[in-house]
This record gives C-alpha cells, sequence and structure tokens, in this order.
C-alpha cells in the first residue's frame, strides 16, 4: 500500500472562504428555536424578526396547522415516490386543482420548490435552437433553467420596455422559440415587472410570455392572485410560476398555464420526474391555506398598511431605500441600501446584537456596491414592534454613520 500522504483536493474551498472572511461579507446560519413568527428566538435571542418571507403570518395559522396533522393521521408522512411512479396522492391533485381555480387557467402542476419550478420548466419548453430574452435582474431559478436548457439567452435592461422590444426585433427572423420572461416582483428590490408592455411585446413577436410570481402570490391582486390579475393581464401570460413557501406559509412552487403545457411539464420537466412528491401534510397545509386567502382578506390589507407605515418611517429616518441607487421598492419587500459588503455585514450583526433580524445581502446575490440589509413587512408584526424596530435602526445606523 502506498504511505504517501494525501493531499486535500478540496483545500481551495478553505482559500475562497478565506478570502470572504477578509472581505468581511462571511456569514454563519443562524438558528432559529422556535416558531417563525414578528417576534422569534435566533440562537438564544428574542428578536424581531424583519427577514422572513412569511408575509401573512400562516406559518403558524391553526387552519393550516390543523390540516396538516389531520393529514399526518389520515395518509402518513410521506408519499414514498416520485409523482410519475407511485407517488401521487390524491390529495396532491386536490392542491394542483386548487390553484389552477384560484388563478384562473386550464391546469397547474406543483414542484418541490419555487425554484425547481423555475428551472424546471425552462430547462424543459426550450431547447439549444431557442432563445431567451431575460430581464437583468431575474431570479436565480430563471437564469439556471435558462442556461440548462441551452437556449440563447439575451437579457435586457431592468424594466426597460425598449430593450426587451430590441432584443425581440433582434431575433424575430431567427429559427426557434422565443421566450420572454420576468419576475412578478423581484425579489432583492421589491418592485413591480412591467406586464402589460411585456405581455404586449410578447404578442408582437409571438413570443411565449413566463412570469416568476413567488413574491407577488399572497401579497398582489385580488386575494393575493398575484400580479397578472393585479395587472388584469389574465389569459395573456403563457406560464406562471408561483411559490408556496412565502406567503403560502408552507413549501413547494407551481406551474400554471395551458392543459397541454401541465402534461407536458409532467412528462419532461427533470425536477418532477425526479424528485418525491410532496408529503401529504404539506399538500393540506397549501390548501388550507388559499381557503385563508379567500376567507380572510384582512390579512392582505393589514399587510398593505404595515408596509406604508414602515416605507414611511424609513425615509423619514433618512435610509436609502431604493430609488437613489437601485429601483424603487413597490411591494413589502423593502431594502436599506448600504453599499459596501462589509459595512452591511457588520450593520446586520449591530442589528442583531440589540434585537432585530435584518440580513444583510451582498454580492453575488445583488451587484457590487449594491449591499443591502433587505426587510421585509408582515400581516402580523404589531405598530409597537415596528416602532421598537425602527428605534434601533436608527440608533445603530446613528453610530456606525450610516445615518447623519
Amino acid at each position: 500500500m502506498s504511505t504517501l500522504t494525501r493531499t486535500d483536493p478540496l483545500s481551495f474551498l478553505s482559500d475562497q472562504l478565506n478570502e470572504l472572511r477578509a472581505k468581511g461579507t462571511h456569514f454563519r446560519l443562524r438558528v432559529l428555536d422556535d416558531e417563525q413568527a414578528p417576534v422569534c428566538t435566533f440562537d438564544g435571542k428574542r428578536v424581531i424578526n424583519l427577514a422572513s418571507n412569511n408575509y401573512l403570518g400562516l406559518t403558524t395559522h391553526p387552519k393550516l396547522r390543523e390540516a396538516a396533522l389531520d393529514a399526518a393521521r389520515r395518509y402518513g408522512v410521506g408519499s414514498g415516490a416520485v409523482r410519475t411512479i407511485a407517488g401521487t396522492m390524491k390529495i396532491h391533485m386536490e392542491l394542483e386543482q386548487k390553484i389552477a381555480r384560484f388563478k384562473n387557467v386550464e391546469a397547474c402542476v406543483v414542484f418541490q420548490s419555487g425554484f425547481t419550478a423555475n428551472a424546471g420548466t425552462v430547462s424543459a419548453i426550450l431547447g439549444k435552437d431557442d432563445y431567451i430574452i431575460s430581464d437583468q435582474l431575474n431570479h436565480a431559478s430563471i437564469i439556471d433553467g435558462a442556461r440548462l436548457s441551452r437556449a440563447k439567452i439575451l437579457v435586457f435592461e431592468h424594466k426597460n420596455l425598449a430593450d426587451a422590444e430590441s432584443k425581440l426585433a433582434g431575433v424575430k427572423d431567427q429559427p426557434g422559440r422565443k421566450l420572454l420572461i420576468s419576475d412578478g416582483v423581484f425579489s432583492m428590490d421589491g418592485d413591480i415587472g412591467p406586464l402589460p408592455g411585456l405581455c404586449e411585446l410578447a404578442e408582437n413577436y409571438g413570443a411565449i410570455m413566463m412570469v416568476d410570481d413567488a413574491h407577488a402570490s399572497g401579497v398582489l391582486g385580488r386575494n393575493g392572485r398575484g400580479t397578472i390579475d393585479h395587472f388584469n393581464v389574465h389569459g395573456r401570460v403563457d406560464v406562471q410560476v408561483g411559490t408556496l413557501s412565502k406567503a403560502i406559509g408552507a413549501l413547494g412552487g407551481y406551474v400554471c398555464g395551458s392543459h397541454h403545457l401541465i402534461d407536458f411539464l409532467y412528462h419532461r420537466a427533470r425536477p418532477f420526474l425526479f424528485s418525491t412528491s410532496h408529503p401529504p401534510s404539506v399538500a393540506a397545509t397549501c390548501m388550507a391555506a388559499f381557503d385563508v386567502l379567500e376567507e380572510e382578506p384582512e390579512r392582505i390589507a393589514q399587510l398593505w398598511d404595515n408596509t406604508r407605515f414602515w416605507k414611511h418611517e424609513l425615509a423619514l429616518l433618512g435610509f436609502d431605500i431604493g430609488g437613489r441607487t437601485t429601483p424603487e421598492s413597490e411591494t413589502p419587500i423593502t431594502p436599506i441600501i448600504i453599499g459596501g459588503g462589509k459595512q452591511t455585514m457588520e450593520f446586520s450583526r449591530e442589528l442583531f446584537q440589540e434585537g432585530v433580524l435584518g440580513t444583510g445581502i451582498t454580492y453575488p446575490t445583488v451587484p457590487e456596491g449594491k449591499a443591502r440589509v433587505r426587510t421585509i413587512m408582515t400581516a402580523t408584526h404589531s405598530r409597537e414592534q415596528l416602532q421598537q424596530a425602527l428605534e434601533v435602526l436608527k440608533r445603530v445606523g446613528k453610530r456606525m454613520g450610516i445615518l447623519t
């Protein structure tokens, strides 16, 4: 046997992690000790939670809890297989039918996450001879799906309809399909995609229109039906992607569209084909959440009331919350733009020490020089909690020279 000492082939990862530490952007995962709530315990410390996607507070809603428990008792804790073999349970089909009715479309298929819904769909419906015209700030799952499809990718300036049209016009005579794709709400800046204009471009150039509505589901439109309903462009978006992991309060993603689209994804979307389906408790929880959206519209009203208050107060304090160096937020996502990655992470750590969880987000999630603490409002934050958080933000901001 050889007595040579083996060199660690992954040592380059340590080098890269040390680079992150030197830049001040290395982080460790904060661990939640109790429920995902407006005030909760991370790493043993009680904090006001400004970092959660739990827009409507449904992670702890009693109707969702009971639905999960009942389904686990009736159907067990797992499905036991992928959907195409033995893992399609009646409860999965009921959830998909409920979502399709809610979104006013023919059909729906549920994926294990919003990421796999996006990546799996784009890579399934397009190939190397096709073209993808994609917004500059689209979500990473769209970018990865585009790369997996091997289609030619053309990126247009953020929300710039003239640039999008230029890209479409440049390939209109080329063979292959064209897909025009945008987030409904952009996750880092909180602005809304220009759907009416994009739909018109897709129609004029014969392109497939696709929208990722993850951060609009449960937030915009009637009872949280999303940006398609918000702009009343029903029937003009060919592929709608949504999430079950944010406002819905559970886990998963979904794709809505025509019967033909969904049937094709059953056959060709690789995450659907090769991942075990949701536990029945998750499917039941999601169905209960859509019932709550219909039955308790006051939750969305309270979310927007908190959002308006929060933006107004942050602006009065003097924070850059978009519109100066980044797009202006139009939703409960409100970034506090700091700029440098190191200072942003220090700001986030100082906030935590004083009782506020505001996660620092740096490159490569956002461009260099545009690091921020992203804050997200929920319907279940009280005005007193928000006032306390504002006091901490003001105090830490002044101490660090972020506020004058």
